[in-house]
């Protein structure tokens, strides 16, 4: 049948960190904490936290630090994997590694890194222009070299026991790493014990050409938004054949799609639920987020209800920010969707938003699986009680029952338990 799914869910919810501010009896993270033992009871294999680098009025749980999120939810949880997400724009690999290194031993094995290279914040980090999205493609690919080297730097044997049980250290067994590239000069080596998973596993978030040849060439898990079977296709078939030549295993990268369901007890309730969260959109809020998603035009003088010209979407080569968002939603426009359509479209940000039953669901997932375009599904809002019966009662306990999610966790780290190939 091929491999099992594998779940994820976000570690944010409501109340959300802003809120969770104002009362001195609780703590921002109390949300976190609840939701993170709903995933591990529910048997989710991963908690997952976005993170933001500028001001965000809506107060989610990325306005605080992914890292030292999943560092305390490491100390409630035992089995779920905590995938972090940082930028490699304003981050130095030295840091990286040795921060993920460290919540890789505090977590026993179970950390993971959502690598993106930011759309945003440059404004904080003494830039006044963001970089190309080709100088922060650059940027990763030369950061994960450095890290992925510095993880190496321990040989093995460096660090054992003698004969009488004693802690053994041979420094002559850890190898500096010598890097001078084009953005880093790093000595090495790392100056933290070996991994429990040797290395953190990697995903890498990105949809342009760009970011599909980062992940071809380094992630063990890739993070795109892929809103139609056909768009997942043709993006996994690019991603696969570019992996190949590279010479990576046949499996990699996975694929980790997030699913913005809307799920209903029957047919006609989700039917119901959707256009009633549709007819509540805010259309000249949603009409900015559209915009943000095309590279920030302007719409403003467009009517609702006829279709966006196809000469408003800019040329890909002439977009800075979010150029995988402009293909998604260029791709939209092309197909001569309204403005209207197109800003309720944009509520997902370009993610999988189907509807219907948990069983209707389940057929959608297990349509992109045995497509080979889905083997993670990242699933929110379990925080919510209705919600959370649907998603574990519901469309997990059915794609278990069909045979295509496991019901137990097959080891000890997050590597484990995603059934990866063996480091090289």
């Amino acid at each position: 049948m091929g491999r099992y799914l594998k779940t994820v869910t976000g570690a944010g919810g409501r109340p959300g960190a802003y809120e969770l501010a104002l009362d001195p009896k609780r703590h921002t993270l109390e949300t976190a904490v609840e939701v993170a033992g709903l995933a591990e009871r529910a048997g989710f294999d991963a908690l997952f936290t976005p993170d933001l680098l500028s001001f965000n009025a809506q107060g989610t749980i990325g306005s605080q630090d992914s890292l030292t999120v999943m560092a305390a939810l490491s100390l409630v949880t035992s089995h779920v994997g905590l995938i972090s997400t940082v930028s490699t724009t304003f981050n130095h690999p030295f840091n990286l590694a040795r921060q993920f290194g460290t919540l890789d031993h505090i977590s026993n094995g179970r950390a993971a890194w959502n690598l993106v290279t930011s759309s945003i914040g440059e404004e904080n980090y003494s830039s006044e222009d963001l970089p190309s999205p080709e100088q922060r493609y650059a940027r990763a690919a030369e950061s994960l070299d450095v890290i992925n080297a510095l993880y190496d730097s321990w040989g093995e044997g460096a660090l054992g026991h003698d004969e009488e049980g004693h802690v053994r250290f041979d420094p002559t067994r850890v190898r500096p790493i010598d890097h001078k590239g084009a953005f880093f000069t790093v000595a090495g080596p790392l100056n933290i014990p070996p991994l429990p998973q040797r290395r953190p596993v990697q995903f890498v978030a990105g949809q342009s050409a760009a970011g599909l040849e980062l992940a071809a060439r380094y992630a063990e898990v890739v993070f795109t938004s892929l809103p139609t079977l056909d768009v997942a296709l043709d993006f996994v078939s690019r991603l696969r054949a570019r992996a190949t030549e590279l010479g990576r295993p046949e499996v990699l990268p996975l694929i980790m799609s997030s699913f913005h369901a809307t799920f209903g007890a029957t047919e006609a309730e989700a039917l119901r639920l959707r256009s009633e969260k549709q007819e509540a959109i805010d259309l000249v809020a949603g009409r900015a987020v559209l915009e943000d998603m095309l590279g920030g035009i302007d719409l403003s003088d467009l009517p609702l209800d006829r279709p966006v010209p196809i000469e408003r979407v800019p040329e890909l080569g002439s977009v800075n920010r979010r150029r995988g968002r402009v293909e998604v939603f260029g791709r939209q426009v092309a197909e001569g969707l309204t403005l209207r359509e197109l800003i309720i479209a944009a509520q997902d940000t370009g993610h999988w938003a189907p509807v219907g039953t948990p069983e209707q669901l389940a057929d959608a997932v297990e349509e992109r699986m045995d497509a080979g375009v889905l083997d993670v599904l990242s699933i929110g809002g379990i925080g919510d009680p209705v919600t959370h019966d649907l998603v574990v009662n519901g469309l997990l306990e059915e794609l278990r029952r069909r045979g295509r999610l496991r019901r137990d966790r097959v080891g000890d780290t997050f590597r484990e338990n995603l059934e990866l190939p063996e480091l090289p």
